[in-house]
């Protein structure tokens, strides 16, 4: 099996306003410049971001329900654009510290990126 390096992606996206790595129960999301990568190499995908110092939101731990209320009735983290101006809702598009926040208020692993809330692990 081929092991993926994902440094062009995670430096395109280290480049990017907003650019992150979202991991979910259906795979990961690497948010860069106006489009993504997914996939399902979580773990490997995840060190290689950690390392490169982008910010990453893995929330495949937390509670489907807080998961699916985020999701749904939280605003998407705006990338390469300006943010939506407060209050955030449901399809209005928040600066990823704020998005950040509420996954790791819900107890999502948040990466690289300073907020309340979040359950940094020593690298």
């Amino acid at each position: 099996m081929e092991v993926r390096n994902y440094g062009d992606a995670n430096a395109r996206a280290l480049a990017t306003q907003g650019g992150h790595l979202f991991i979910g129960r259906g795979g990961f999301s690497l948010h860069y410049e106006n489009g993504w990568l997914s996939g399902y190499d979580c773990e490997t995908v995840k060190a290689a971001a950690i390392a490169a110092g982008l910010p990453v939101i893995d929330s495949r731990k937390v509670d489907l329900g807080k998961v699916a209320e985020l999701a749904i009735r939280g605003p998407m983290i705006v990338v390469d654009r300006p943010a939506d101006p407060p209050p955030w809702h449901a399809l209005s598009y928040a600066p990823l510290v704020a998005v950040a926040e509420a996954y790791a208020r819900a107890g999502a692993d948040v990466r690289n990126l300073l907020v309340c809330g979040a359950r940094e692990a020593a690298a």
